[in-house]
């Protein structure tokens, strides 16, 4: 008989990522790996274990594996149709969140909105404002919703390409989005968890910028004078997507550092 102390001699894998195998499995918390750790196993339990185990040996993405990853304190379910939360876009909603503390209530864009994890993340901090999401992909629009129904969070879901989904709205005062920014020929799109994660959220299939022109080009007709346009994008194209900006008539046009120090996000005001 297998026992969990068996389990995490697994020598294929960090032990870190063996216990939360351990604990989605058998739904136990950490501490009771410990106590039981010499007891057998159940074999349904043991074969789920070493299926996990092989599939995260072959670079599945654990949080596909666990189906779930924490953003902005949040816990958000995830699949493979749509892009792995990443700390680092929890900058571009700490963003929105700031612009927003100055309004009584305000209109909110999210172009792409994948998991929910930005439009959720600002209702539930914002509940004071009208959050709209949209999304080119129906089943990622529909993990968004059961997302932001769990986490009992008010936004509105939309289907389509960036802003042709918004036929009858009304403009916004802040427009948010995390597009596919890495030029289709970028090596790292072989590697690691991005060889798993869904094409469509990753590279726009060109240069890496032609999903933030189509967004920066679109915004004044979906912006309030002073509404805010903010967007992610890569660790070199900070420069770029300011250009942008500012020849689509923005003001006060910056980009804001990551943890790291990289300009992770650009921004800014348009008056019309």
């Amino acid at each position: 008989m297998i026992s969990v102390r068996d389990l995490l001699a697994e020598n294929r894998l960090p032990r870190l990522e063996v216990q939360m195998i351990l604990q989605h499995v058998l739904r136990v918390a950490r501490t009771w790996l410990i106590s039981h750790d010499t007891e057998p196993l159940p074999p349904e339990a043991v074969a789920q274990c070493q299926g996990l185990i092989d599939q995260r040996v072959a670079g599945q993405p654990m949080a596909y594996l666990m189906g779930t990853r924490e953003f902005m304190g949040h816990e958000f379910t995830v699949s493979p149709a749509v892009l792995i939360p990443r700390p680092d876009t929890e900058l571009l909603v700490e963003t929105a969140i700031q612009y927003l503390q100055g309004f009584g209530s305000a209109r909110v864009l999210d172009l792409g909105v994948g998991s929910g994890a930005i439009a959720v993340s600002v209702a539930l901090a914002c509940p004071q404002a009208t959050v709209v999401a949209t999304d080119l992909s129906p089943v990622a629009l529909q993990l968004a919703q059961d997302n932001a129904q769990r986490l009992s969070a008010a936004v509105e879901f939309l289907c389509g390409s960036w802003y042709d989904a918004l036929s009858g709205q009304a403009p916004f005062d802040l427009i948010l989005s995390n597009p596919p920014y890495i030029a289709t020929n970028d090596p790292h799109l072989a590697q690691g968890d991005l060889r798993f994660e869904p094409a469509m959220a990753l590279t726009d299939g060109a240069d890496g910028l032609q999903s933030l022109r189509q967004i920066v080009a679109g915004a004044g007709r979906w912006l309030r004078p002073g509404g805010a346009l903010w967007m992610e994008h890569g660790w070199d194209q900070a420069g770029a997507v300011r250009g942008l900006l500012q020849r689509a008539g923005f003001d006060k046009v910056t980009s804001k550092p990551d943890l790291a120090g990289i300009e992770r996000i650009s921004g800014g005001i348009i008056y019309n």
